[in-house]
């Protein structure tokens, strides 16, 4: 059997509510030295060789460091997930980003082709939780609301956009904030999970799947990223339809991570 295996998760609601140039300047240095015997130590056109090397490797890791620029917003179009998806803020905010890269498609098309985790909700005579899916597989309930629903995570998205744009699908979950900010300064939104008000969870729950308990905040939700200036991250929000959000980055940043820091996009 598997030992307990939490897992963060996002709602609104109950969901969302070769040798390389410097080596062969080496050689050419080594060949062009002069064959014969003189004062002069040979060990100071060594340090210098070293010395050029060092400066030609400095600048070639300087070339290829990212660029973060000092503010970014994009004109991502915001979508609403409501009426039709209550819990449906993950797909919501992929439909968004899709069709700022282009591509024609609708959250709800969308909503019908995201996997799903097909364990039905089990309750005790209390109400309380004991079973249900597990949204690292596939969405768990009913995105729809008329019954309950919860939430999916970043596999399942990844998956999706893959189908869109095959192969340019990026997870950047786990990955530090500014790596984020990185990417969103290269002109790519990002899907990225956090609570409904923007704060720290504070309504869990658990349940089982199979062998696992799943631990989860109540108050999850996913918006899209679409810049940031300064010490300000701003959101295209389809639970609020808001378009734009400013929201504080470090209190931002806390409920991300306190969502396991998932995040989802492509390149």
């Amino acid at each position: 059997m598997k030992a307990w295996h939490f897992i963060g998760i996002l709602l609104p609601l109950l969901g969302c509510s070769h040798g390389s140039p410097a080596e062969n300047d080496v050689q050419t240095l080594n060949t062009e030295a002069p064959n014969v015997i003189t004062d002069s130590p040979k060990p100071i056109q060594k340090l210098e060789t070293q010395k050029t090397l060092k400066e030609i490797n400095v600048k070639q890791e300087t070339k290829h460091q990212p660029q973060i620029k000092d503010k970014t917003l994009m004109n991502v179009p915001l979508i609403n997930q409501n009426p039709e998806l209550k819990y449906g803020c993950e797909v919501t905010s992929l439909a968004m980003m899709l069709k700022y890269a282009g591509e024609d498609t609708n959250k709800m098309k969308l909503f019908r082709e995201l996997k799903k985790d097909p364990d039905p909700l089990k309750k005790s005579s209390r109400g309380d939780i004991l079973s249900w899916g597990n949204p690292a597989e596939g969405f768990v309930g009913d995105m729809t609301g008329r019954n309950a629903g919860y939430a999916v995570f970043e596999k399942p998205m990844v998956d999706l956009i893959n189908r869109y744009l095959p192969g340019r699908a990026v997870n950047l979950t786990g990955k530090n904030f500014d790596e984020v900010l990185t990417h969103v300064s290269e002109g790519y939104p990002v899907v990225i999970w956090t609570t409904g008000d923007y704060r720290m969870p504070d309504r869990w729950d658990s349940w089982t799947h199979g062998n696992e308990v799943i631990k989860t905040p109540l108050d999850l939700h996913a918006v899209v990223l679409v810049g940031y200036e300064g010490n300000t991250v701003y959101l295209n929000d389809p639970l609020s339809g808001r378009k734009q959000v400013p929201v504080n980055k470090q209190r931002f940043i806390g409920t991300w991570k306190a969502m396991q820091s998932r995040a989802v996009s492509y390149k």
